[in-house]
Order: structure tokens, then sequence, then C-alpha cells
């Protein structure tokens, strides 16, 4: 491959992973004052046998978030709220209503 192929090909990989970053973004939704993307850094805590505990970015979104108006998504979310409290409690949020 010659230096100009080299230096298109570079350029394409470049254009196209930056579209694809921007696709990512555009499919974040804002909801109950979090974006969705947001949630997944909650994601590890809440999952798995052996969960991790909540990172500093996680505990961010739990705060920032309206759990109450979370609570319809979080109780069909099929995560064991007893992990869900857990989360919140090393966050330092108080449990939404909906979890029992």
């Amino acid at each position: 491959m010659g230096k100009n192929n080299v230096k298109i090909l570079i350029t394409v990989f470049a254009m196209v992973l930056t579209a694809a970053m921007m696709i990512q973004e555009a499919k974040s939704i804002p909801l109950c004052k979090v974006n969705t993307n947001d949630l997944q850094k909650c994601r590890p805590a809440v999952t798995g046998n052996y969960s991790p505990p909540p990172t500093p970015a996680c505990c961010t979104v739990a705060k920032t978030a309206n759990l109450e108006c979370l609570c319809p998504f979080l109780s069909r979310s099929g995560i064991d709220p007893a992990k869900l409290k857990v989360l919140f409690a090393k966050c330092g949020v108080n449990n939404p209503s909906c979890l029992p």
C-alpha cells in the first residue's frame, strides 16, 4: 500500500470512529434527571453473583437521578431489589418507595 492509501485509510477509519461515537451519544435519552447511558455506570454493582461496590461515578448517577421517577423502570428491570438497596446505602441515597 502506498503512503497516500494509508493516509486515506486512516482518515476513513477516523471518520467512521467519530460517526460511531456520535451515534452512541445520540442513543442516550434523558430520563428522570439522568441520561440512560449514565445508568450503565451502575450495572456492575447490581449484576452478577459477586457484585463490586458502586464506583464514585455510579454514586453520582444515583444521587442525581430522580429515583421515584425511575421506580417503574427499576421494578421491571429484573435487577434484584436487595442489590439496589445495597447500592443506594453505599452511595448514601434513600431507597425509592418502590423497593420493598
